[in-house]
């Protein structure tokens, strides 16, 4: 053994290199040299002074860098890379000098001007790992920059890293604006490994930005994600990626197209955070992924007094948000097609277009759509669900030539639920038909059910108010209505939510709020139950002439009851019965 002294010492080891250097160089060499050349004169050269670093050695397209501490060698990677994005912001994708970086403190042995040992290696090795334009750094690293620096960091786990014995933790800088066009390492793309879509709309949530750079809300921004992928699995309609493969793009600047095809999925949700003294701001953005357009966004201001009771309220908004955007969506997708392009989802979307018409030729042609579904596959529950919901608004809405189709309707909806039993659109629908065939107590039950199979199912809600207040309970119907309309606030059907919203603040004899409600659903669309809330509502207020007027419109349609006993019948509580028909007897209803 030799008895000659080695020097050591501890430090922070930079590594970094050229990506593509060989394809730049071979596209043009003068060009490059003197690009990288100038690069180092202008910007790298003084950026490591300035942080106290030396630079040990240089190769052809890279150098070695030692710091006295990790804090200066993060510090000088981050200025660099940032001051690289921008000055490549307008330069052509294929033309860019992008460095990668590569950042390990450690014990290092001294030879003269040059440095030796694991330290040396490591840091090599981050560096191949690394992102064009991104750093990586070893957890030591990691645990001496936490909370130093305006940057967050993004764990990729346990690495196996080339000629290193043991795998190692590695972090990746989160570095704003930084180019990550290529794609890393650790996620390939590959076009074998591309993914056919799934008959059904597919969505994936990318992990939201975290912009204000604190470490601490990068892991409220991660649960805004998480819960949202979590929320999203609930539409039992929708092919949700889980969340571990939603999260390999953290810190990556993506192209959405690309995402869309690597993970096979429809629709892509990206987002960010903001925290702003004791408030925070969350943007969401839906795009559909073939061609990058948005085809919904929104922002949501809130408070940060309970960061979870926000993280859940914001993940909540954002997923109830993207349903009936996504619906309308393939809807329309749907009726771009010709019969022969379609398949049975297709055939179920253009069916539920015709259903949201509202008339009586547009519910015709939904059943047949719904039909020509279930002929392709006879398995898609949801097309036996629009059938259900089809010959229910036919009757609720008055769109039918009458008849009973009560039998129908349950057939259908079990149908759907013999196919999926945990199908919260088939309890919903067998709720409202139970409600209004004087079976409330059953009705409740599979409300409930919807619920909790979804709970941030609209119509779960709404049927639960209809039962609630058939039953005598509207203070619960009320919660139950508001509920739906805070969940669903453009929901194609609001003018009978707010119906039946007048009808419970009737029941509880709050009458100026009723009318007030009537009013707004009558703005939405005429409908028979809010014109006869408005006429009772008016009476039981004296204003007899305006419940005259109302009750006379109420009259003149034929898609409407036309006696209290009519009105009355579903109402199980003998108190609700009179309140209805002492205000209907006021307006000048008959009796029978």
């Amino acid at each position: 053994m030799s008895s000659e002294r080695v020097e050591r010492r501890l430090a922070a080891v930079l590594a970094a290199d050229v990506a593509g250097y060989s394809r730049l160089m071979g596209r043009e060499e003068e060009g490059t040299l003197a690009q990288l050349k100038s690069f180092r004169k202008a910007l790298i050269d003084p950026a490591i002074a300035e942080h106290r670093g030396r630079i040990v050695k240089t190769t052809g397209d890279g150098m070695l860098v030692e710091f006295a501490s990790a804090v200066d060698a993060g510090r000088c990677a981050v200025e660099v890379q940032r001051s690289m994005a921008e000055r490549n912001a307008a330069v052509p994708q294929d033309q860019r000098i992008e460095f990668r970086v590569g950042i390990h403190v450690g014990d290092i042995i001294i030879d003269e001007n040059d440095i030796f040992g694991d330290a040396v290696n490591i840091a090599a090795r981050l560096e191949g790992i690394a992102e064009p334009g991104g750093v990586c750094i070893s957890d030591d690293a990691q645990r001496q920059l936490r909370g130093k620096l305006d940057i967050c960091f993004d764990d990729l786990g346990l690495q196996a890293l080339k000629n290193i014995a043991e795998p190692m933790r590695v972090w990746r800088m989160q570095l704003g604006k930084v180019s990550a066009s290529a794609v890393s390492k650790a996620v390939p793309a590959a076009p074998s490994q591309l993914l056919a879509l799934p008959d059904k709309p597919s969505i994936a949530a990318l992990p939201f930005r975290n912009m204000s750079g604190e470490l601490e809300q990068d892991y409220f921004t991660d649960g805004i994600t998480e819960d949202i992928i979590t929320a999203l699995s609930k539409w039992r309609w929708f092919f949700v990626i889980a969340r571990n493969s939603s999260f390999s793009y953290k810190g990556r600047q993506v192209d959405v197209r690309d995402v869309g095809r690597q993970l096979g999925v429809h629709y892509l949700l990206e987002g960010s955070v903001r925290r702003a003294g004791s408030r925070v701001r969350v943007t969401a953005q839906l795009v559909e992924a073939a061609t990058g357009t948005s085809i919904w966004a929104d922002r949501y201001d809130r408070d940060l007094t309970d960061g979870f009771v926000i993280q859940d309220e914001v993940a909540q908004d954002v997923a109830t948000a993207i349903e009936p955007a996504v619906s309308k969506a393939e809807i329309e997708r749907a009726r771009r097609k010709t019969p022969e392009q379609m398949v049975a989802r297709d055939h179920y979307f253009r069916g539920m277009w015709h259903f949201h018409q509202f008339s009586k030729e547009d519910a015709h042609k939904a059943i047949a759509c719904f039909n020509r579904a279930i002929e392709l596959d006879s398995t898609l529950a949801d097309a036996y669900v629009g059938i259900a919901r089809t010959l229910f608004s036919t009757r609720a809405y008055r769109l039918g030539s009458g008849g009973d189709v009560n039998a129908q309707i349950a057939s259908a909806a079990k149908s759907a639920l013999a196919l999926d039993p945990n199908s919260a659109s088939a309890c919903y629908i067998l709720a409202l038909n139970l409600a209004h065939n004087d079976d409330c107590d059953t009705a409740v039950k599979f409300a409930r059910r919807a619920i909790e199979l979804n709970d941030n199912f609209a119509l779960g809600y709404f049927a639960l108010a209809v039962a609630s207040n058939f039953l005598g309970h509207p203070q619960e119907a009320l919660a139950a209505i508001d509920r739906a309309q805070r969940l669903s606030p453009n929901d194609p059907q609001i003018f009978a939510w707010l119906a039946q919203r007048a009808s419970t603040l009737y029941l509880l004899r709050r009458y100026a709020e009723a009318a007030e409600t009537a009013r707004q659903s009558l703005g939405q669309r005429w409908f028979h139950t809010a014109c006869r809330v408005l006429a009772a509502s008016y009476a039981q207020l004296d204003m007899i002439e305006p419940a005259k007027a109302a009750l006379g419109d109420l009259l003149a349609s034929e898609h409407s009851e036309k006696t209290i006993a009519e009105v009355i019948r579903p109402f199980k509580r003998e108190d609700d019965r009179n309140n209805y028909s002492e205000g209907l007897r006021k307006a000048g209803m008959p009796q029978q």
